[in-house]
This record gives C-alpha cells, structure tokens and sequence, in this order.
C-alpha cells in the first residue's frame, strides 16, 4: 500500500536558516542540506509548551514510512522536526498559525555508529540562528532519555500519517 506525502508549504520552511552557514552539534552531527525539501510525514500540536511541528524525513524515511518499515526504522533514515511556536491565526479565530521559529531537531538512524542510544544520532539548532544546542556531546543522553517511553517503537514517539 503506497502513501504520498507532500512537500509542507515553502512559506513555513523559509524561517530555518541555510544549512550551510550552521555549526555542527557538539556530537558532530551537521544540518543536513537539503531538509527543507524533505517530505513532511507527520504534524503536531503539543499543548504543553504551545507549539506547531512539522515532522520531516529524508528519501530514506519517507520511503521506509510508505512501506511502513518504521519498527525499526532503517539504518539511513533522517526523521527532522521543526518547530515554531504557536499563534492564533489573524483572520481565523479558531486556528493556530506557526509564529517564531523555535529549533530544528534530527534524529540520524545508525545502528554502527550509535548503539549506545538506541542505534540514533540526536542533534538540535536553537532558533532562526540555528545556534547548536548542548554544552558538549553528552547533551544526547537528554534527548535519549526522554525517547525512553517509545522504546518499542524504535525511540521514535511520530507515527507517519496516512494520507488516502
């Protein structure tokens, strides 16, 4: 059963900076070039902290999630997540429009490379600066750490929405 996913709209994509110009992770993970072409393969509302997120993978993970071969995701899988914070719409009362840019976070799918956490490299940028977040490589143990809860699902809480 194939599943298409769409390109997200470029006009909400245009607020992370260029991949190019960003400082890698203190664990020496770089922003992947080309992310913002990436397929959108999920999106999210969290209440909590009142943001929008649009969920991003590389040809490896949107092809992976259309033959739902995501538990586990396979080694080459970049899961991107973007993040803005969320407003009200200014002619829409009732919708939640995308307003500062918050970070941008990649999981990188290694097995090799990362056994440690999961067989997943973890990497985040603060803000339309792209600023890499963690005082040094151990900042993983964080984001590993809270992936704890969807360990049966190969650490990865975004399950692809299915489009028709």
């Amino acid at each position: 059963m194939s599943r298409r996913f769409p390109l997200l709209a470029g006009a909400l994509l245009c607020a992370a900076a260029s991949a190019s110009a960003v400082e890698p992770a203190p664990n020496g993970i770089t922003l992947p070039e080309g992310y913002r072409e990436w397929q959108v393969l999920a999106v999210h509302h969290r209440s909590d902290n009142n943001t929008l997120r649009a969920v991003l993978g590389n040809q490896a993970a949107a092809k992976a999630a259309r033959e739902g071969r995501t538990n586990p995701w396979p080694d080459g899988a970049i899961l991107g997540k973007l993040v803005w914070k969320a407003v009200k719409h200014d002619r829409w009362d009732t919708a939640l429009a995308p307003g500062d840019f918050v970070h941008a976070e990649f999981m990188v799918k290694d097995s090799a490379k990362y056994p440690a956490t999961g067989g997943w490299g973890f990497a985040r940028w603060l803000g339309k600066a792209q600023k890499p977040y963690g005082a040094d490589a151990n900042f993983v143990q964080e984001c590993f750490g809270c992936h704890q809860p969807v360990k049966d699902r190969d650490f990865v809480f975004t399950k692809p929405a299915e489009l028709p």
